[in-house]
């Protein structure tokens, strides 16, 4: 299968693999303690390629290298309390996920270093340029309106015969700009969007409910950690209605989702895994560019169109990055 490769805005995945990865600039003797506010479990994969590529570069746990144990998949309701702790224990870096955990870490604490994933980190107002951030954040912005855009297009390819879809969001976090450029997009292409927003996990499950009731022949779900950490339940209510969806990850596709486009999000923790190393050897987030992904895949799931019942035009599967079969 052939693979995209597309550059990057700004900064590179590259650049930062091209470092040494023996251990360069940390201090012999010295334990590196690293907080996490992100949306996934502590064993998880992604995790897990975060602490492998610590450990490439010569930082390991358990040696030189401390992950504090809270901070793992918090609701909303419990970030702001669990970061002001964080910020007391004081780690040498915070890692965030996110508009609402990156802003709560920065409201906790000017002086330590967060390195953030985010969906647009200049347009949430986690940085002041993408170049040049200032203050104590960087990290990854993931170009994910722009994405969401793409997932749409390649939904209507998905389901060419679809006339309704619906696009479900976080009503938390994606501004209304967003889903009515989409709905502009799909009425050029004579469809209609409707959008359902969604606050917290319980409401996953009735609100795909809701958009199958009004009519909805695909779903586009747009960029967020809240459909990511509850793929369980998305997955169960899609393949039950027997509806064709795309979603933000292409590690969703391969998890049971029918189809995800995007970077890897595996890779996306490695990638921040180096930001963190150039953080802890010395630079200031201040001064290093916050980076965006360089590659995108493509990945369709057969064994779940074979579920639901929908067959994949020939051509997308052609050009899929992977197929799961």
């Amino acid at each position: 299968m052939r693979r995209r490769d597309v550059l990057g805005l700004l900064g590179s995945a590259a650049a930062g693999a091209a470092m040494p990865l023996a251990a360069g600039a940390q201090q012999q003797g010295r334990v590196y303690r690293i907080a996490m506010l992100i949306p996934v479990d502590r064993q998880s994969p992604p995790m897990q390629a975060f602490v492998d590529e610590m450990r490439l570069a010569g930082f390991v746990e358990g040696r030189n290298l401390e992950i504090l144990p809270d901070g793992f998949n918090l609701p909303n309701d419990q970030v702001a309390a669990v970061t002001e702790q964080m910020v007391k224990a004081a780690p040498d870096v915070i890692v965030s996920a996110g508009a609402t955990g990156t802003k709560a870490a920065q409201q906790a604490t000017r002086t330590i270093p967060i390195v953030a994933m985010s969906e647009d980190m200049l347009v949430e107002g986690l940085v002041r340029s993408l170049s040049r951030p200032g203050g104590n954040t960087t990290g990854l912005s993931i170009l994910s309106p722009s994405l969401d855009g793409k997932r749409q297009d390649l939904l209507l390819e998905i389901a060419p015969r679809a006339r309704r879809i619906a696009a479900l969001f976080d009503a938390g976090i994606t501004p209304a700009a967003h889903t009515e450029s989409l709905q502009q997009a799909a009425r050029a292409r004579g469809v209609e969007l409707m959008t359902f927003g969604v606050e917290a996990a319980d409401e996953i499950g009735r609100t795909i409910n809701a958009a199958s009731a009004a009519g909805a022949e695909a779903l586009n779900f747009l960029a967020t950690p809240l459909y990511a950490t509850n793929s369980a339940i998305v997955f169960e209510r899609v393949q039950a209605l027997r509806l064709p969806a795309i979603y933000q990850w292409p590690d969703l596709a391969e998890d049971g989702g029918l189809a995800g486009y995007g970077p890897r999000f595996t890779d996306m923790f490695r990638q921040r895994a180096r930001l963190v190393i150039k953080v802890l050897r010395g630079a200031k987030p201040a001064d290093i560019p916050v980076e965006q992904p360089t590659r995108f895949e493509l990945v369709i799931n057969l064994k779940v169109a074979k579920t639901i019942g929908h067959e994949v035009p020939a051509g997308l599967v052609l050009r899929a990055d992977k197929l799961i079969e």
